[in-house]
């Protein structure tokens, strides 16, 4: 009598080591080269930024964070970025709105111009990060370079090399980018082991991350309290913060295509860009400078004493900034969300510990940029990741596992914060 045996699963070969080795001097120079154009629009962005908001107003005997000058310097970012948009080639690429960390390819011609707006829009003080644009100007270089070196290879190859160089020079390390592509490929048909798939793009963020890490050693970690042995008041602090976080982002979220639609009934980025100017000089007057630029900076400046403001400035900040994003997004600038909505979690953390003492300084941060990011960004990794790298402290992992859980749930199934060409939110 046959006996019954095992269905065998069927197992994918693995790629062949010779056919990755190819791939790896390509994407070391996707990597290093996405590093160093990020530093460089970074540093001109810098300079700028000094000249904006330290030479100019001490030269004129005017406060460098006063009312009017925020309202002066804000409007001229408006009007600066607007013409780049009106009249450079291709209008400075496509609505940010509609763009997210997946970036389309964009024509060669078009990337000066959405550079030149990008180093405006850092160095003027809207509440708008850098990855967004970069990674479509990296992406952008990436495919016409290596159609012209490498004519067989897929464009989606470059595409994919790009992404993970640039998030990697973003963050100074590769694991954001190896968890994004992971998400990204779990949502796609693939042919072989996953660390096949992941092993160019791995070594393109390793040398962007690499390439960042060496020039300008960049470092997320906010110097927070150690967070200790968590006990039972921590995973609930953590768990509430979470869903607030993610709670209030939401809002934000679904306000995101009327006050889209609103700029855009001005028609022209002379007038749009201009008039989201003026309301993000507004915002930075009610909420102070520490709600305007991409928030990095500034986060740092708020975790160097988190019990040097009180809950009431602590929420106004919280609120400012996330209305300041939510304008600079809408009005045209040209920028990405994650770094302002790192903001607006941490903030929203230590306004927290400013109401419960007991809520530890370093829960309250990692749980509410886990929260928005979680809302704002719908990246559930890289949230994590994010929200883990601010805090050095390695029990916090586990907290912030538990509290993406039910923040999930409020976001999931729900619009993004980007729009398809026709105004509608993508979901």
């Amino acid at each position: 009598m046959a006996q019954d045996t095992p269905q065998q699963v069927p197992v994918a070969p693995a790629t062949p080591a010779r056919a990755l080795l190819p791939s790896i001097l390509p994407a070391l120079a996707v990597g290093v080269l996405a590093s160093l154009l990020l530093l460089l629009v970074e540093g001109v962005a810098e300079q700028l930024e000094h000249v904006l908001w330290e030479n100019l107003p001490d030269a004129l005997g005017v406060g460098r964070y006063s009312v009017l000058w925020m309202l002066v310097v804000l409007t001229a970012t408006g009007v600066a970025v607007g013409l780049v948009v009106w009249k450079a080639p291709g209008h400075a690429g496509p609505d940010p709105a509609t763009m997210g960390l997946d970036a389309r390819v964009l024509p060669p011609g078009v990337l000066p111009g959405l550079l030149v707006a990008t180093a405006l829009m850092l160095a003027g003080g809207p509440s708008l990060g850098p990855e967004n644009p970069i990674i479509a100007v990296n992406v952008g270089l990436a495919v016409w370079l290596g159609r012209r070196i490498r004519p067989g290879a897929p464009g989606a190859v470059w595409v994919m090399l790009a992404e993970a160089a640039t998030i990697g020079a973003l963050f100074g390390t590769p694991v954001a980018a190896a968890l994004l592509i992971s998400e990204a490929l779990a949502g796609r048909h693939t042919e072989g082991p996953l660390w096949d798939n992941v092993f160019a793009p791995l070594v393109a963020a390793s040398a962007g991350a690499m390439t960042t890490t060496l020039v300008a050693h960049p470092t997320f970690d906010l110097d927070l309290p150690v967070l200790g042995k968590p006990g039972w008041g921590d995973l609930l602090a953590a768990v509430v913060i979470a869903a607030v976080g993610a709670l209030l982002a939401m809002c934000a979220v679904y306000a995101f295509p009327y006050v889209h639609s609103a700029f855009r009934r001005l028609r022209h980025p002379m007038l749009m860009l201009p008039a989201g100017g003026v309301v993000l000089g507004l915002l930075g007057a009610l909420g102070g400078h520490l709600t305007l630029f991409k928030g990095l900076d500034e986060v740092g400046e708020l975790a160097a004493d988190p019990d040097g403001w009180t809950a009431g400035q602590f929420a106004t900040m919280t609120v400012v900034k996330l209305a300041a994003l939510l304008v600079a997004a809408s009005c045209g600038f040209r920028g990405g969300r994650i770094f302002p909505a790192v903001f607006v979690g941490s903030a929203l953390g230590l306004t927290a510990h400013a109401l419960v003492p007991g809520v530890h300084p370093s829960v309250g941060v990692a749980a509410g940029v886990l929260g928005v990011l979680l809302a704002i960004t719908r990246q559930g990794w890289v949230s994590l990741f994010v929200a883990a790298v601010l805090v050095a402290s390695p029990s916090i992992i586990a907290l912030l596992c538990v509290a993406s859980l039910p923040a999930w749930l409020l976001v999931t199934g729900r619009p993004q914060m980007q729009l398809r060409a026709d105004g509608t939110p993508v979901r």
